[in-house]
């Protein structure tokens, strides 16, 4: 398939008085109509930042650099003129936070009907009716009669559909998600997850869920990348890194998460110490200081991420981590 999404060469960099910090470090990727993609990995790992600097909503002190190209167009450096007409009609972001993301001032209509109206040009009524059938489509019960509602009248998971409806309106060929489904109950996230498995399935939208939820990625995702310390470590097909995963880092991911098939463990295992600062990256693999695998040459050479298997890449110098982690 082609890619609509094609990053090349991607660093993000911060700059703040205590010196620069490398968000996001050489990453390429590409992402295809109707595929969805997981981005998962640790808080700092550089997951929402690298997705930000293609949106072009980077901090002021933040810069991007590199490509990104979706359908053929440039996003790194584009005028904010020509990327408003990207952002929402294109391309579409649903952040971590509805409640903040959304402007408690304003009625859900208001904001539901400004994005037609400004990027497509529609009529307030016409705006208004599809507000509605959005609202109906993404399962908010009675959704004509809460259509001139405030946030705060909504609870979290319907806020949260409030803001993929809006993200949806334009009918974008990509969807960016940030953690989703983070603060809902069980039952608000399942009902998310089917919807953007529905809207997969119905628009061919392609769906990027960045999370640390590995729950998440399994019921929705085609493919998963791993990232830690602002780098891509493992790239993979869904079940490929579920049943043999490569990295020793996500092997270790893998192994943090609660089992119900294992009887009796006293404890849940964790991955030691803590991830590294961005501003102060270490010399070679960025995880040897936390890797149980890791060797003297991960200290001075940085593993390039590197193919082993048809869709598969990974960033690490050793090629028996699936063996040693039987």
């Amino acid at each position: 398939m082609d890619a609509i999404l094609n990053v090349q060469d991607l660093d993000t960099r911060f700059y703040t008085p205590d010196g620069e910090v490398e968000a996001v470090s050489d990453v390429n990727f590409q992402i295809a109509a109707g595929e969805s993609v997981g981005v998962v990995g640790e808080s700092g790992s550089g997951k929402s930042q690298l997705f930000l600097s293609i949106m072009g909503l980077l901090a002021k002190n933040g810069r991007a650099t590199g490509s990104a190209r979706f359908k053929g167009e440039e996003l790194i450096g584009m005028p904010a003129a020509q990327m408003n007409k990207v952002r929402g009609v294109k391309v579409s972001m649903i952040f971590q936070d509805p409640m903040t993301s959304l402007n408690p001032f304003l009625r859900v209509s208001r904001q539901l009907t400004e994005v037609l109206m400004e990027h497509q040009g529609t009529s307030q009524a016409d705006a208004r009716r599809r507000g509605i059938e959005m609202l109906d489509m993404v399962g908010i019960p009675e959704a004509k009669k809460r259509f001139d509602m405030y946030p705060h009248e909504f609870s979290g998971g319907m806020r949260q559909r409030v803001m993929i409806a809006m993200a949806l309106l334009c009918q974008p060929d990509l969807l960016i998600a940030d953690e989703p489904t983070t603060a809902l109950d069980v039952t608000v996230q399942a009902q998310i997850l089917d919807l953007m498995t529905d809207l997969k399935r119905d628009l061919d939208t392609a769906i990027v869920i960045i999370t640390h939820d590995l729950g998440v990625v399994a019921g929705l995702c085609d493919r998963v990348m791993v990232m830690y310390g602002g780098r891509i470590v493992e790239r993979a097909p869904v079940d490929d890194i579920f049943k043999h995963p490569a990295h020793p880092y996500t092997l270790g991911l893998l192994h943090s998460m609660p089992r119900l098939d294992e009887v009796g463990a006293s404890e849940l295992p964790t991955i030691p110490g803590q991830p590294p600062n961005l501003q102060n990256l270490p010399t070679g693999c960025a995880f040897r200081a936390r890797c149980g695998f890791a060797r003297d040459t991960c200290a001075t050479e940085l593993p390039p991420l590197r193919p082993i298997a048809p869709e598969r890449a990974k960033s690490c110098l050793r090629d028996d981590i699936a063996e040693l982690a039987v």
